[in-house]
């Protein structure tokens, strides 16, 4: 079980009680836009570098396709294995285990400060 496992299996369980149909949609988008934004931030990171090192590998814009290549490629990863009978066997196993307690409104805002982050790398190039 990775992190990304136990952070979709907290949201999930966080907005079940009160959005029983669409608690796996919310959980889904969450771990979606989390690994979205580390990609981001990764991305943004290595930018910075390469350009301090003046290395010129790949375009502006070609960097941006990619990103959105992977962004589709990571929500559509995560929508095969969060949906349907992966999802239940995963209940099962953490419904064995004591889940961590993670503080919600930090989780919340992980995303957005990864972004922010990666913005001011960008800042840098």
């Amino acid at each position: 079980m990775t992190v990304f496992d136990w952070f979709f299996y907290y949201m999930f369980s966080r907005f079940k009680t009160r959005y029983k149909q669409k608690a796996n949609t919310i959980a889904l988008l969450y771990t979606s836009v989390l690994q979205i934004a580390l990609v981001f931030l990764l991305g943004c990171f290595f930018a910075a570098f390469f350009s301090q090192l003046h290395v010129d590998a790949m375009s502006k814009d070609k960097a941006w396709i990619l990103f959105v290549v992977v962004s589709l490629a990571i929500h559509f990863k995560n929508w095969i294995s969060y949906n349907g009978k992966t999802r239940k066997v995963m209940n099962a196993k953490f419904n064995k285990k004591k889940a961590p307690k993670y503080n919600f409104g930090l989780l919340l805002a992980l995303p957005i400060i990864c972004v922010a982050m990666g913005l001011l790398l960008l800042q840098a190039t």
